[in-house]
């Protein structure tokens, strides 16, 4: 039986995902990116499922790979120099981190990275596709790959230099130094920094407006617009879907329901469900042509 490497729970419309390696400072195995993905299904599927918080277990968030077993995280080594597509698009050759961080940028939910201790490799690419990073005072963060002859993955190059921009991106890249939590603050990478006491209560907050005053159709489109229109070569394709989405939204019952509960000075009750009431055009977009990898791990 696959073990338990990580840890759900679901309380109140937010589910805490927690890293569950303690004794390896959480480092990543293929199990846990099973389980990881599993557990990101359960999120989409349950509407009772608002938010979505990642932290990790004991002192660490997540140290990387597990180096003492790397053969447990990638099964298959190529030859790098095909250049035939299919070999590529084969999901046994693909980096592990990349699949993970694609499953967690297809999320219907906000994810919200609660940053508890040590994060690097991984444990910090992982971070980039969630929404909202938050950090311990005692975190420290590194993208180390220079430093082991390797290169940032995790689709790393696509989402780094979107979130802190592309000299700050680089300059951690190419130094592979570990910083600490004020750095990565000032650099963009983290919202805030906390005592570690107040770290999860902070995610909690953040998570609980969410989803004590928001429309959960409404932020699983929000949240797919945002990402996606980051790479749009020009605002009129952002144009384009902010007028369908405006037009669904406009005619269903969340529309309703919020300007009922506006006027009337009470909390809303959404009606509309993300497993039943995304709109039509949902996706609009061509997702890439390949399946997700699966394992033996599942969420508990």
């Amino acid at each position: 039986m696959t073990d338990q490497v990580i840890l759900t729970d679901i309380k109140d419309g937010i589910m805490t995902l927690t890293l569950n390696r303690p004794d390896r400072l959480n480092s990543f195995t293929r199990g846990m990116l099973d389980q990881m993905i599993a557990a990101f299904d359960v999120a989409d599927a349950d509407d009772a499922v608002r938010v979505v918080i990642v932290t990790g277990a004991g002192r660490g968030f997540c140290a990387g790979v597990d180096l003492d077993n790397p053969d447990a995280f990638t099964a298959a080594k190529p030859d790098p120099r095909a250049t035939d597509p299919a070999v590529w698009d084969n999901p046994e050759n693909r980096d592990m981190g990349g699949v993970l961080a694609l499953r967690i940028f297809a999320c219907l939910k906000p994810v919200i990275a609660a940053v508890n201790g040590p994060a690097v490799g991984i444990g910090m690419t992982m971070q980039l596709p969630m929404d909202i990073r938050l950090a311990a005072d005692t975190a420290r963060f590194g993208f180390v790959f220079a430093r082991r002859g390797i290169v940032p993955e995790a689709a790393s190059s696509w989402f780094l230099p979107r979130i802190v921009g592309m000299s700050q991106a680089l300059e951690w890249c190419y130094s592979g130094r570990v910083f600490g939590a004020e750095e990565a603050l000032a650099g963009g990478l983290v919202r805030s920094v906390h005592a570690p006491k107040d770290l999860l209560p902070e995610a909690q907050r953040i998570a609980r407006e969410i989803a004590d005053n928001t429309a959960p159709v409404s932020i699983a489109l929000t949240r797919q617009m945002m990402w996606r229109m980051a790479g749009a070569a020009h605002p009129m394709e952002a144009h384009r879907i902010d007028s369908r989405a405006i037009a669904a939204r406009s005619s269903m019952g969340d529309a309703a329901e919020g300007v009922a509960s506006f006027l009337e000075k009470r909390a809303p009750e959404f009606p509309d469900k993300v497993s039943a009431d995304m709109p039509g055009f949902y996706p609009w977009w061509d997702e890439p042509e390949w399946e997700m990898p699966r394992g033996k791990g599942d969420a508990q």
